[in-house]
């Protein structure tokens, strides 16, 4: 066997018709989109030793399930693992109990596979939020399905009785294709509750403050919540999401915090850092919804909780141009990983460059039950890593009866055996 590999960008236009009869001029088609990788439906899916009946539900790719157990993030020297292997560094030696064993548990091996309740139900994601269509996720049935963020363990862990852990997988989300974005990538996942003698320990007067009220939800705080406590939790979020950027980062890093929106925290922020003079976004955070905490059983606590992308912060950190890297086995991409010091300064070395190849092809839309993730996955259940990037570039209606779409598919090959 050869391994070898190039970098070619080949553009491909492709021109798409759909008629609101399901029919247009007179073409017959068949439904497009991903068929259910083991059999049909009615049938089962056998996936990590379980069995798992398929319906109308399921939505997974041959692709996408021969990436389940992969564990990108476990493998030694890869980089995903050296990141991964320098946050919890960073963790065991700043964050310590009583007895100086690391104050946080970590947790890497956890299955992939999750209910519809512990993805969504149990962070208090409402029924009708779009983050639930089957279009973005990956779904083995209407009640399992591959976990679309590492946050689908929290409540299981709370009510296990931790109050401080991090949780490091690999998660799914049906997505675009271009150089940032794959069906399968890595998040590390960090969860701190407080007592509320530990949040106010070292604070003047901290005895005679207090973690809960009931008044009214601001922009500022839950209703649970005192200001006191929120604006503490707060201060040490951000104080250790500073602090562990720097440590991966280096000293003098530009840093700002985004106020935004999830369910399961309020408030909520985003974390960019200024790097080469450009504020990417690296993270989420917050304060974590008190029904949440409740509802596993810390009724006496107050926390936080942050995640954030493996894949986002090594491709920073490494100068890695794009996410389908971290799937390759070239050894000339893993043997630059190959460090005696997790810390050590790596910084990608391309591989070779190849021009654009251009060509058009066209063919029939459905007209019902299609998303244009369905695209997506064909593309790759098609080409493989070959694609890299497809563009939506225009659309319109024709007057009469279809509906066009052109995209413009461009093709980097980062890897071929023979």
């Amino acid at each position: 066997m050869v391994c070898w590999a190039l970098r070619r960008v080949g553009q491909v236009r492709a021109r798409l018709a759909r008629r609101d009869s399901g029919v247009c001029r007179g073409h017959e088609h068949q439904p497009l989109g991903p068929r259910p990788a083991p059999g049909a439906w009615g049938s089962t899916v056998e996936l990590l030793g379980k069995s798992y009946p398929q319906d109308d539900y399921s939505n997974l790719t041959r692709k996408v399930l021969s990436k389940v157990g992969r564990n990108l993030h476990n493998q030694p020297l890869h980089p995903l693992w050296l990141l991964k292997e320098r946050v919890k560094q960073h963790f065991y030696a700043r964050y310590t109990g009583r007895a100086g064993t690391p104050l946080f548990s970590v947790y890497d091996d956890l299955s992939p596979v999750v209910t519809t309740w512990q993805n969504f139900d149990s962070l208090l994601i409402p029924a009708d939020h779009p983050s639930r269509k089957k279009g973005d996720n990956y779904y083995l049935n209407a009640t399992h399905m591959l976990r679309a963020h590492t946050s689908a363990h929290q409540w299981d862990l709370l009510r296990a009785g931790l109050d401080a852990f991090l949780v490091v997988g690999d998660v799914y989300r049906r997505d675009q294709i271009d150089a940032q974005h794959y069906p399968v990538f890595h998040q590390l996942e960090a969860v701190r509750l407080f007592s509320r003698h530990q949040l106010f320990a070292g604070i003047k007067d901290g005895e005679n403050l207090q973690l809960f009220e009931q008044s009214s939800r601001s922009a500022h705080k839950q209703e649970t919540h005192t200001l006191e406590a929120t604006k503490l939790v707060e201060f040490d979020l951000k104080q250790t999401l500073t602090q562990l950027m720097t440590h991966i980062f280096g000293d003098g890093l530009d840093i700002r915090w985004v106020d935004c929106y999830f369910p399961f925290t309020h408030p909520s922020f985003e974390m960019e850092i200024n790097f080469h003079g450009e504020w990417l976004e690296v993270l989420g955070c917050g304060v974590m919804e008190q029904q949440l905490v409740n509802s596993a059983g810390a009724q006496d606590r107050i926390g936080w909780a942050f995640g954030l992308g493996l894949e986002r912060v090594a491709m920073i950190l490494y100068d890695i141009p794009d996410i389908r890297l971290f799937w390759s086995e070239d050894e000339r991409f893993l043997k630059q990983f190959r460090v005696q010091d997790i810390n050590q300064k790596v910084t990608f070395q391309p591989l070779s460059k190849y021009p654009a190849v251009i060509n058009d092809i066209s063919f029939w839309l459905p007209r019902e039950n299609y998303t244009e993730n369905d695209f997506y996955d064909l593309v790759r259940t098609i080409g493989g890593d070959l694609v890299e990037k497809v563009d939506l570039i225009d659309k319109f209606e024709h007057p009469n009866f279809c509906l066009n779409a052109e995209y413009i598919i461009a093709g980097r090959l980062t890897e071929l055996k023979m």
